[in-house]
């Protein structure tokens, strides 16, 4: 595990990350392969995570994906929660503290932060990546920028 947090390691060590990655993903096409072996990637290599995985867009609504991690919500409206704010808007949502974050959905009460970014590949929304955090504030400018690039691979290693 690269300890991101560290001072200047942040951009650096998602820089390794997006290097193992590459390898990784580099022998398979499939989504749901890649897409389960890209959520244990992110559980065991970024600190500080309870939940990593994607919510797939089923007819304007995100249904549960390969993850890792509690049990979680299987369903989830576009416009509700932090993940369904990523989906309708198409942006990247990184929340400080989701107890404070409006129609926040609670699907593990030990979640305090996420960072959910839209994969869109094509001008088509394919579904999300979500990642949760016991901690605080857990992600910063710098893991938003390093988990972006994590999913440009995903998405430019995959058929989708």
């Amino acid at each position: 595990m690269i300890d991101l947090n560290a001072t200047g390691a942040g951009l650096e060590g998602y820089g390794l990350l997006a290097a193992q990655l590459e390898a990784l993903l580099a022998d398979e096409r499939d989504f749901i392969a890649n897409a389960a072996q890209f959520s244990a990637f992110l559980y065991s290599q970024v600190e500080d995570l309870n939940w990593a995985g994607f919510y797939l867009n089923r007819n304007e609504q995100l249904v549960l994906g390969p993850f890792q991690g509690q049990v979680a919500c299987v369903r989830i409206p576009f416009g509700r929660g932090v993940c369904g704010a990523a989906a309708a808007s198409q942006e990247t949502q990184r929340v400080e503290d989701v107890h404070a974050f409006p129609g926040h959905i609670a699907c593990d009460s030990a979640s305090n932060s996420e960072l959910v970014i839209p994969l869109v590949k094509d001008g088509r929304l394919l579904g999300v990546l979500d990642l949760d955090s016991p901690k605080l504030a857990r992600f910063s400018e710098a893991d938003q920028v390093g988990l972006e690039r994590l999913a440009g691979i995903f998405l430019r290693l995959t058929d989708c």
